[in-house]
């Protein structure tokens, strides 16, 4: 009976050692060009043994060997461990199940639940709670991980993250290359560290660098002001040093601002950024934006500059204010009544110009307070307003902020207002106003009345208004000289209203006023350079033809002609000397 019990149990064993192995059912990430047939391996590239409480070969794993309890095996430098480990020796194949860790040659460390790896192509899977570590410390986690020990890359796309110790990024789908440490990241992307998030498509992180380099729509954001950011399509960001390099469909918003360029640089540490080629800067809060070939801003300072042909436009509701120079700052201060709130600055730089349709200037340099409407023309100042013409040392305006209008003009030094006499006609004929301080008053878009203080002098022409003939009779010129003057600008006439202090005042009738007589010395209407729409401002000049005026001295010529013939009678009776 022992005998025969002896018979069947080795027959059996016999049975079971010849129980011919099934190839692995394979992940299809490592699928043999012809599925499940072994591959040919060469020598000294088997899957090697190194430890195993027990080795078993059953039915269990369709007649392939499992090693259970402290499974230890080795494949050119990289060791594999697991709770059991399933052995195709055909196919140079191991599965391994239960707390599985792979620790690759270079340092780099995967854990999984399950992993699978093929000796001949050294490509392997890992799966269920994977984690792979490497040997700087950046750890990917994710449920599926497919490796290659050959190009040395680990990739998911079943969604994980990327931690490196300062920032964790979120990505559906990552390649990791392990010898450069570089991430592909493809799909959706969101890195976030303490201070900012980074979401965009396809972007790819290095870890030695800590560089992301953008290749698809991408905004950065600051967390704790979450309306400062960077918007951009192609570009690098340092996540250590937070300088981004952008070079498509960029923006960079900050302090309620947005800046544009063909390319732009800025650091998120030190708030400052630049752009070249066609940039822009609009501040909506202000109703202002600003443009040029090049600009820059510093974000602490809550300031910015543009030059290369730069230009500034305030937008008013109604009439929008444009500036140009070769050089355009801007800025905020806070408000010495209230430091709660911030006052806005503009200034102009250099062949400074501006539009507005009832105002047009130039002058060296131009300083805007956009908060107050205060504007002050320093260096060679001249406004226009319709046919009228302001000159001085220095000019200062004083817009109405509710009207959007200039309200009164200060001219402090030289002060000169001209006004032609009829913007109907080409005649010779300006009114004019000069004294040391001047002020000129507006009602609604054109000038009304000027006061001059110190050294006054005007010269305006007198008309009579012809009940017969219903239009105006030109009287003659009055020339005023006093120490204080008041005119009244009415429509085409200037009346003077005051002249006191030392006033002499005299009216020529047209046939005794000389041409010389009729303007002062310094007289200096300019119709070349003035600005007469807004685009004149991109240019130094616009050059225009000057406009010749037609002289209107008939009567006084005729007189003159009277007085040279009476003149040669009275010498043609004197009587001649001869010389004998």
């Amino acid at each position: 009976m022992r005998l025969v019990l002896f018979l069947f149990l080795f027959i059996s064993s016999f049975t079971l050692a010849q129980v011919t192995p099934k190839p692995a059912q394979r992940d299809p990430y490592l699928q043999n060009p012809v599925k499940n047939q072994p591959q040919k391996s060469k020598p000294g590239e088997k899957v090697h043994i190194k430890n195993a409480d027990e080795i078993s070969k059953d039915t269990k794993y369709d007649g392939n060997r499992y090693l259970t309890g402290n499974v230890i095996i080795e494949h050119q430098g990289s060791v594999l461990s697991a709770d059991e480990v399933v052995m195709y020796d055909e196919e140079n194949f191991v599965r391994a199940i239960g707390n599985a860790k792979l620790v690759n040659s270079d340092g780099s460390v995967i854990t999984s639940s399950e992993m699978e790896y093929d000796g001949n192509t050294q490509k392997g899977v890992a799966k269920k709670n994977v984690v792979l570590t490497d040997v700087k410390g950046t750890i990917i986690k994710t449920e599926t991980m497919y490796y290659d020990r050959v190009s040395n890359q680990a990739y998911f796309n079943t969604g994980g993250t990327i931690n490196d110790g300062k920032s964790t990024t979120y990505a559906k789908s990552a390649t990791y290359f392990l010898t450069t440490r570089t991430i592909d990241l493809t799909g959706r992307v969101k890195i976030v560290d303490k201070d900012y998030t980074l979401e965009g498509d396809n972007v790819v992180q290095n870890q030695n660098t800590n560089i992301v380099t953008i290749n698809g729509y991408t905004v950065i954001t600051n967390n704790k002001n979450p309306k400062n950011r960077i918007v951009t399509e192609k570009g690098t960001h340092n996540m250590n040093t937070k300088e981004s390099f952008l070079t498509k469909n960029s923006r960079i918003y900050y302090n309620d601002k947005i800046l544009t360029g063909d390319e732009m640089y800025y650091n998120q540490l030190s708030g400052f950024g630049k752009a070249t080629g066609n940039v822009t800067l609009d501040d909506p809060l202000e109703k202002r934006y600003m443009k040029g070939g090049y600009g820059e801003i510093y974000e602490k300072k809550d300031s910015s500059m543009m030059t290369k042909e730069p230009y500034a436009v305030k937008i008013f509701e109604k009439d929008s204010l444009y500036f140009a120079s070769e050089k355009i700052l801007s800025y905020q201060k806070p408000d010495t009544a209230d430091i709660t709130k911030k006052k806005s600055f503009l200034r102009a730089f250099r062949k400074a110009r501006i539009y507005k349709s009832n105002a047009q200037g130039r002058a060296d340099s131009i300083a805007f307070n956009e908060t107050d409407g205060i504007m002050h023309m320093y260096t060679n100042p001249i406004l226009w307003s319709g046919e009228k013409q302001v000159t001085g040392d220095k000019i200062e305006a004083y817009f109405n902020t509710s009207t959007e209008n200039i309200d009164s003009l200060k001219v402090i030094g030289n002060g000169f207002a001209i006004a032609k006499v009829d913007s109907l006609n080409l005649l010779d004929e300006f009114h004019q106003v000069k004294g040391k301080l001047m002020t000129v008053y507006y009602e609604g878009p054109d000038i009304k009345e000027i006061k001059v203080i110190g050294n006054a002098e005007a010269i305006t022409y007198a008309d009579e208004f012809n009940k017969k003939t219903k239009v105006n009779d030109r009287i003659g010129v009055n020339v005023s000289l006093c120490g204080i003057i008041g005119a009244l600008f009415d429509q085409r006439q200037v009346q003077i209203i005051s002249c006191s202090v030392g006033a002499v005042a005299k009216t020529y009738p047209m046939s005794q006023i000389s041409p010389q007589q009729k303007k002062f010395e310094d007289f200096n209407w300019n119709t070349k350079d003035r600005i007469r729409k807004w685009q004149d401002i991109l240019v130094d000049s616009p050059n225009y033809e000057e406009i010749k005026y037609e002289p209107n001295d008939g009567l006084y010529n005729k007189v003159q002609e009277g007085i040279e013939k009476e003149k040669a009678k009275e010498e043609a009776k004197n009587p001649k000397r001869v010389r004998k």
